[in-house]
């Protein structure tokens, strides 16, 4: 295993293609930006898992879950929900619309648009969904049908989670790293929301799920077509595309399809390019953009954290409880399935893309620091709380037992992840303080504009 040299990306033999090379500059001012807000909102998240097992395992654990459990809405639109249940159908329909987004600028403005770049992170994404779905499965072969049904709550990187402490221990580390597991975590988080519409739906009902359809295809309409409806009228629109968004929603989730589902097809549905004869990236940011910039801090300051907040609450019970949890042949695939079956998937496909392509790594990084971030994928979190309770049911044995699975399993993959990325982070800010990278008035860093104007 050989050290990352000094060299820039673009120093690399012209003929050799590279994995995880370093994007474009604004793309690494965008993404950035994005992490930046992701690490506040994985504070803020943690603060609530922390504020939600404190109240749970204390004299406040009946109030807890009376209000975790209190019915508001619509009876007859099947929106009579508890305010758990509106977390979790509703709030994380927001971060999911967010998701879409995110990857829908990946592949069609991004440095991901580009099939070169795009085959890593998505391989690796679903190689992080396969092994630990499997490694699950086969802990839990002989366990019963009822266990077999958590078999993908493992499968999902927690974003905010992840990110922060990816921060808090890499703020050292090359951008690719972390825009590869930011990358990652977005494409399995949505692999995970299509394993839910396929393999946790059981009724549906045909007639919402058409009229959604319809629906979904007139925002499509109004939001390609902004500027015509709308004119420059941005408030005109909300008053318009939040209702009908709101509609959506509802419409699937009174279908039987998660209502999640909703949030990421109406994602995929804004454009992220402005309107322009002969189209193309160069085009311009479009409404996705603004979209993005506005609902983040809403999905990661608030969203995310009250669904913590009304799904990590769980009472342990004391040692005896603990142990009872941790012993669960449901709780024992998880853990593994999170800090071994996660990093082994991401790993073991990165590398298979590498030699079957018979591409490089980055002479700038080194296979370590690719392990580092393999395990901290193992973080997951809000998706596989989601999943839990649709697996086996909020409150029930089983789940109290894959939460507790959950917080233990992410908990060791960041701390594996955090001894492995320390030193690496220590050795590239070696590195930095050696060879620093200049800018010039422009405020574009040298390396960039070199690896541009070698490309011209």
């Amino acid at each position: 295993m050989t050290e990352p040299s000094n060299l820039p990306a673009s120093k690399a033999t012209p003929s050799t293609a590279t994995v995880l090379r370093r994007g474009s500059h604004n793309e690494f001012v965008r993404i950035s930006r994005i992490l930046r807000k992701e690490t506040v909102g994985g504070a803020i998240l943690l603060a609530a898992t922390v504020a939600a097992l404190i109240m749970a395992n204390s004299g406040f654990s009946d109030a807890y879950y009376a209000f975790r459990d209190y019915k508001i809405g619509y009876a007859p639109w099947h929106l009579k929900l508890s305010l758990g249940a509106w977390a979790a159908d509703g709030l994380l329909a927001i971060f999911f619309f967010l998701a879409g987004l995110e990857l829908k600028r990946e592949f069609v403005a991004g440095d991901l648009r580009s099939i070169n770049r795009a085959i890593v992170p998505v391989a690796a994404a679903v190689g992080g969904v396969i092994v630990p779905a499997v490694i699950y499965t086969l802990i839990n072969l002989e366990s019963g049908a009822e266990t077999l049904r958590g078999w993908a709550i493992p499968t999902a990187t927690d974003i905010a989670f992840a990110v922060a402490v990816l921060a808090v221990i890499g703020s050292k580390l090359p951008p690719a790293l972390r825009i590869f597991l930011l990358t990652l975590a977005v494409v399995d988080d949505l692999l995970a929301i299509a394993i839910i519409a396929f393999f946790y739906t059981t009724d549906i009902s045909v007639l919402p799920l058409i009229v959604a359809l319809v629906l979904l295809s007139l925002f499509w309409l109004l939001t390609h077509k902004f500027s015509y409806f709308f004119g420059t009228r941005g408030w005109a629109a909300w008053t318009v595309l939040l209702p009908l968004g709101f509609i959506v929603w509802a419409l699937v989730h009174g279908s039987g399809v998660h209502a999640t589902v909703a949030g990421v097809l109406l994602g995929f549905a804004v454009p992220v390019l402005r309107s322009k004869r002969g189209g193309g990236p160069d085009a311009g940011p479009g409404l996705a953009e603004t979209l993005e910039h506005r609902i983040r801090p809403l999905s990661s300051g608030f969203a995310i954290p009250v669904f913590a907040f009304f799904s990590a609450g769980v009472t342990l019970g004391g040692a005896e409880g603990l142990y009872q949890a941790i012993t669960d042949p449901v709780a024992v695939g998880i853990v593994v399935a999170l800090v071994v079956g996660k990093p082994i998937g991401v790993l073991l496909a990165t590398f298979i893309v590498t030699k079957t392509t018979k591409a490089t790594l980055d002479p700038d990084l080194a296979w370590i620091d690719v392990i580092g971030v393999s395990l901290l994928a193992g973080v997951g979190f809000t998706v596989s709380l989601l999943i839990s309770e649709l697996a086996f049911g909020q409150g029930s044995p089983h789940d109290d037992h894959a939460k507790v699975a959950i917080l233990v399993g992410s908990l060791l993959a960041a701390l594996l992840a955090t001894a492995i990325l320390r030193s690496r982070n220590r050795h590239y800010g070696r590195i930095a303080e050696k060879d620093a990278i200049d800018s010039d008035s422009d405020g574009i860093p040298d390396v960039y504009q070199t690896e541009q104007s070698s490309k011209g």
